[in-house]
């Protein structure tokens, strides 16, 4: 881990099939932090729940996570490690 970095989890949730592929983009633009990925889809409901694990810092989570927010029929939330 680099200095100043921080570990969190970005839950998403996508509501909006058409939303995906700009989702995936956006999450590309910031593969090298990316740890992991986990998506459940929940095909009776219409809706795909995402966790991303991510290493970096402050900024940049935060960057993503505004980025994914404003993209349509797209939920997401950040919950930031204490170390």
């Amino acid at each position: 881990m680099e200095r100043g970095n921080r570990l969190a989890v970005i839950a998403i949730v996508v509501e909006d099939p058409d939303s995906v592929s700009l989702m995936n983009e956006t999450l590309h633009d910031y593969g090298m932090y990316i740890i992991g990925r986990m998506g459940i889809p929940v095909r009776e409901r219409g809706v795909s729940l995402i966790s991303i694990a991510i290493d970096a810092p402050c900024s940049v989570i935060s960057a993503v996570t505004g980025k994914l927010g404003k993209i349509n029929g797209v939920s997401v939330k950040a919950a930031y490690s204490k170390v």
